[in-house]
């Protein structure tokens, strides 16, 4: 499903952030990348995840070298390929919850009694059915995230990618949150990539990869 080959990038003044690093990921795992602040997680995700580019080396989404593909395509990857979870929600204020859920389906320009219908039962199956009306000053942090689970997923993404999910909220809602992302991934073979620094919430993971100093402990790379 996905595959980083020898991927390096570079900052400002000769910074380098990541330095060859080599992972593959199978379709359908479930891998926590874990490791100190600035180690290169984020940067790492950014790259997967299109939003940034390389400088050396090539990413691979199912089968197809995407380093270097045109903002318009590497939009449209996104859009189709890829589900994102971000830490702190980045759900719209003004819209409702079903409305941000079915954001992505609007920009595929599905039709709008179509995008509430698929958006509505990714809330039901969040287990949300009862707050498709809230807008997110009205829903508790753990529902927010559980909203933009829903968001991420209801496009039928292959991949998603989660930049710590579970950091704005409590133990007990974090393990849910990674349960939901587990039955998911159980349930629909979605690939699931999770950058995490609690190594509790790592160990619920099919795998944990190690990054520190932009390298890839030797352990992390399933080959």
């Amino acid at each position: 499903m996905l595959r980083v080959e020898g991927v390096s990038k570079t900052y400002d003044r000769g910074l380098i952030v990541l330095e060859d690093v080599r992972l593959h990921l199978a379709s359908g795992e479930f891998a926590a990348l874990v490791g100190p602040s600035g180690s290169g997680k984020s940067t790492l995700l950014n790259l997967i995840g299109l939003l940034d580019r390389p400088d050396r080396g090539e990413i691979i989404l199912d089968g197809v070298p995407v380093s270097n593909l045109s903002r318009v395509e590497a939009a449209r990857v996104r859009n189709y390929l890829i589900g994102f979870v971000f830490q702190s929600f980045h759900l719209l204020s003004r819209l409702t919850a079903w409305e941000n859920v079915a954001l992505p389906l609007l920009h595929r320009g599905v039709g709008g009694a179509e995008r509430k219908a698929r958006a509505l039962a990714m809330l039901e199956r969040v287990g949300l059915s009862d707050r498709v009306f809230h807008r997110p000053d009205q829903m508790s942090g753990g529902q927010r995230q559980r909203t933009a689970i829903a968001r991420a997923l209801v496009g039928e993404p292959r991949l998603i990618l989660a930049d710590e999910p579970t950091g704005n909220l409590d133990s007990t809602t974090g393990s849910q949150v990674i349960e939901l992302l587990r039955s998911f991934n159980r349930d629909f073979g979605v690939t699931v990539l999770m950058i995490t620094h609690d190594r509790d919430m790592a160990m619920l993971c099919d795998r944990v990869i190690e990054i520190c100093d932009g390298r890839l402990l030797p352990q992390g790379d399933a080959g």
